[in-house]
């Protein structure tokens, strides 16, 4: 439920606080004083579009906030995200604000979070839902009443599967489509991918292995270097007559016996004894390595072929030569992709599956369609008894597509019998001006009271209707403010003595040049004046002042 409404610097509103209670609240005055400016703050706070132009003029920017309960939908909605409560804050409470500024630049605040526009809307949707006061006129669009319809019936989530299961259906037979126009296209591609695959499973290239080829290939292109540099080194430090190791060990061995007489070189020859051990080791290795290495020209030519391969493979396909395997899994993988776009068999497989899941979705909402269909009409139909169209009959057809579309396999036509004994005709077609509205109400009406918004707003859809017909729909929307918060604009005085609670909204101009809106609860008497004012005009009169007292002591 809607707590509270704070408006500042909002088209001709300076600063307003609006207090809102349950059941039903109705807003009155005179045209252009500001009535359905409020309704339009709390859309901006909800959500809607905005530009510059609703800044106060003079002013730099305009805030708007409202304070909601949090009920268990919402609670789920501001844990997902992360949104509870504001720094110290009432977790019961929810605080929604929108600010923008001249330039038509906004900011949205949940909580006193900084949040997107989008999950403003998300939010918005669960606190209020507000009819326009043109909305009979969107009865004429085939679209709105199927959107209304399988609201009233809750049926948007299984309506959005079937959508989503028709763009399957659709993309898959815009592949197969494609596979045909692209076939000869694919198959060259193809027939290329295969020429180079052929190619490369020729050679077979390892991961890893270019690394040791350009080893190897070093290694023996370079071996008549290798072993004499090897040679030279093993034979200075063992073979040669004065070898460094001899010398060393020669050398150790005379420090050896010298420190037996002074125990101080024997620091010197601690430090000389690893490099002889080092030396023998380093001799060793070297031995080792000389009797190993060969010179190996028949190798050296197999090296060199297999790396000549790698080479002109690489500048083949323009990539280098150590990405070679990764290039033959990329190509295979082309390749499969490349065979099942053409693979018109798994496409057409794959669009019978997608067809299927459409006609499966569809023909359940189907089935609720028809369930639901009488329901709404007979509602709607026994509305129409109160609201003086006796005799008359609404119905919901439902109209079959052959092939289905993104909204099921049937279309769904409002119609209506004005009269008794007529045949229902589209409600395009039949309905008058004020038919339409009366029957907008009652669809309002009656699809409010299925849905679980909390608060409901009616901004002057009570237009085109008037006496008896304007005290009836007063009462129905009194009775559904039994069960849900209602804020009703209306310009009808049967409407407006119904309310629970009745402010009225008046233009002032406090210095002779702006013009600002005011908001004023209204206690008893004041109602009295105003319901006079809406029956009489300007001058209120003691006849229009009694007629005002018998409404409101009817109510």
């Amino acid at each position: 439920m809607l707590h509270l409404l704070s408006i500042r610097d909002f088209v001709i509103v300076d600063s307003l606080a609006i207090e809102f209670g349950p059941n039903f609240t109705v807003f009155s005055g005179e045209t252009g004083a500001g009535k359905s400016i409020l309704i339009d703050a709390l859309a901006l706070v909800l959500g809607a579009r905005a530009d510059g132009g609703v800044v106060r003029e003079g002013a730099q920017r305009a805030d708007i906030s409202a304070e909601f309960d949090v009920d268990e939908r919402v609670a789920v909605w501001l844990d997902q995200q992360a949104l509870r409560q504001a720094p110290d804050g009432d977790a019961d409470t929810l605080l929604l604000r929108r600010v923008i500024d001249a330039g038509g630049r906004s900011r949205a605040f949940v909580n006193g979070t900084p949040v997107t526009l989008t999950q403003l809307r998300e939010v918005g949707e669960f606190l209020v839902d507000i009819h326009g006061q043109h909305a009979h006129q969107l009865l004429m669009r085939g679209d709105m009443q199927r959107q209304l319809f399988d609201e009233h019936a809750g049926l948007a989530a299984l309506a959005a599967e079937v959508g989503e299961a028709w763009q399957g259906w659709r993309q898959a037979r815009r592949a197969i489509d494609a596979a045909r126009t692209r076939e000869r296209e694919i198959q060259l591609e193809r027939e290329q991918l295969a020429w180079q695959l052929g190619e490369l499973d020729a050679l077979a290239p390892a991961a890893g292995e270019w690394e040791e080829l350009s080893q190897e290939h070093r290694r023996l292109s370079h071996a008549a270097s290798l072993l004499e540099g090897a040679q030279a080194a093993f034979e200075t430090l063992s073979e040669a007559d004065d070898a460094v190791l001899g010398r060393v060990a020669g050398l150790v061995g005379r420090l050896r016996d010298l420190a037996t007489i002074d125990e101080r070189l024997a620091e010197a020859v601690a430090a000389l004894e690893p490099a002889e051990i080092h030396l023998q080791e380093a001799a060793y290795s070297l031995s080792h390595y000389v009797q190993r290495i060969e010179m190996d020209p028949e190798r050296l030519q197999q090296v060199e072929t297999r790396f000549a391969a790698w080479h002109a493979q690489s500048r083949r396909l323009g990539i280098a030569p150590e990405v070679l395997p990764e290039a033959v899994a990329e190509k295979r993988a082309r390749l499969g992709e490349l065979d099942a776009a053409i693979d018109l068999a798994a496409l057409q497989a794959a669009s019978l599956r997608a067809e299927q899941a459409f006609r499966a979705s569809a023909a359940r909402l189907s089935l609720a369609r028809r369930d639901n269909a009488s329901r709404l009409g007979d509602a709607v139909t026994a509305a129409m008894q109160e609201l003086s169209m006796a005799g008359g009959r609404f119905e919901v057809a439902l109209l079959p597509q052959e092939e289905g579309g993104p909204h099921g396999l049937e279309q769904v036509e409002f119609r209506v019998a004005a009269h008794p004994g007529v045949a229902p005709r589209p409600i395009t077609k039949v309905a008058s001006g004020g038919e339409l509205a009366r029957i907008s109400l009652a669809l309002a009406v009656i699809t409010s009271s299925a849905s679980p918004t909390p608060t409901l707003i009616f901004d002057e859809v009570d237009t085109g209707i008037g006496g008896a017909v304007a005290e009836v729909v007063g009462r129905l929307l009194r009775q559904l403010g039994t069960q849900r918060q209602v804020l009703c604009v209306t310009h009808l005085p049967q409407v407006a003595a119904q309310g629970t609670r009745h402010l009225r909204v008046a233009k002032a101009s406090e210095d002779g040049a702006s013009t600002i809106s005011r908001v004023t609860p209204l206690d008893a008497a004041g109602r009295v004046d105003e319901i006079a004012r809406m029956l009489g005009g300007i001058e209120i009169t003691a006849t229009t002042r009694r007629h005002a007292k018998e409404m409101l002591a009817t109510r």
